[in-house]
Formats: structure tokens, sequence, C-alpha cells
């Protein structure tokens, strides 16, 4: 009376073998979804190593902070604006706005913004209201830095210095 099952009918085997294969299976699956997404560092800035420390240039930050610059940016259906608030803004040159994705690198954006109008501004383009945009706006030639945010289905963000208060040498 004892009946030979072949092995694939016999459950203990399927545990055996099964969640073993399955753990594998969804390992493989985590790490392609990983590496393709890319880098989750959420700090665009250069950063250098020394020592085992990470250490980055905040000299743009502190003369933003010295100059006290702030300034409101603004969506509209034609394109975005830039309108100083605070500070002493260089108005013939052109600024460069980074829109940053906060979690998909592939969909951030860097503009040059001319002036014109009350600050700066640049037709023509299109910002995805469906999600916040971490916001950087940058002077080339004064070598300063504000930063901000846009959260979802918001039309304009203040941007201003990262750094607090200006360090005293």
């Amino acid at each position: 009376m004892t009946d030979k099952r072949p092995f694939w009918r016999e459950p203990m085997v399927w545990l055996v073998a099964g969640l073993p294969f399955a753990s594998i299976v969804a390992s493989i699956i985590l790490i392609t979804v990983a590496v393709r997404t890319g880098g989750a560092d959420t700090v665009t800035d250069d950063v250098k190593r020394v020592a085992q420390i990470q250490t980055v240039d905040l000299g743009p930050d502190q003369r933003a902070a010295e100059g006290k610059l702030s300034v409101v940016m603004r969506v509209d259906e034609k394109g975005i604006e830039v309108i100083p608030v605070t500070g002493t803004f260089n108005r013939t040159e052109k600024l460069q706005l980074s829109l940053l994705h906060p979690s998909q690198a592939e969909q951030d954006r860097q503009l040059a913004l001319p002036p014109g109008g009350l600050g700066w501004r640049l037709d023509g383009i299109e910002v995805d209201p469906s999600h916040d945009w971490k916001l950087e706006l940058a002077s080339a030639q004064d070598h300063w830095r504000i930063k901000g945010r846009l959260p979802k289905h918001e039309l304009a963000a203040r941007l201003a210095p990262a750094l607090k208060d200006a360090p005293t040498p």
C-alpha cells in the first residue's frame, strides 16, 4: 500500500526548493529596480571627500546670506518668472534655475533665465504640478546661490539662502 508519487507531486519538495528559489528571484528583482532608479543622493552639490569626511563649498550660500538675497519664483501658463524681493541683484545677467525632481534625476531641468519684466522671465516652459520640485537659483557671475521648494499644485515659491546667518570671519 505504499504508493510512490513522483517528487514534483510532493508538497514538501515545493516548500524545500520553492521558498529559497522565490527569495532569489525577489532579490534579483529588487536589485534590478534599485540599480535602474539611479542614485539616492539628494544633494546635488559637488562633494569632495577628505579624510573620510565629505565637504562641500558653502561659499555661494554664504554670499547669498550676506547679501540677504531672496526671490519669488512664479509659474504661469506662459512660463516661469523670478521676481527679486530682498537684496541687490545684477539685473543685466542671466540666472541659472535648476528644477530638481525629488526622486527621479532624469526629470531635472536646468534653465537659463534672461532678464525681463519685473525680474527674470522664461516663456514656453511647462512645470509638472503633480509633485514637489526642489529649486536652486544661482548667478554664475556673482557666485551666489539660493534655494527653495515648489510644493505640488502650487504656482509660486520663495527662494532664500540655505544658510540662516552668514558666519562672521
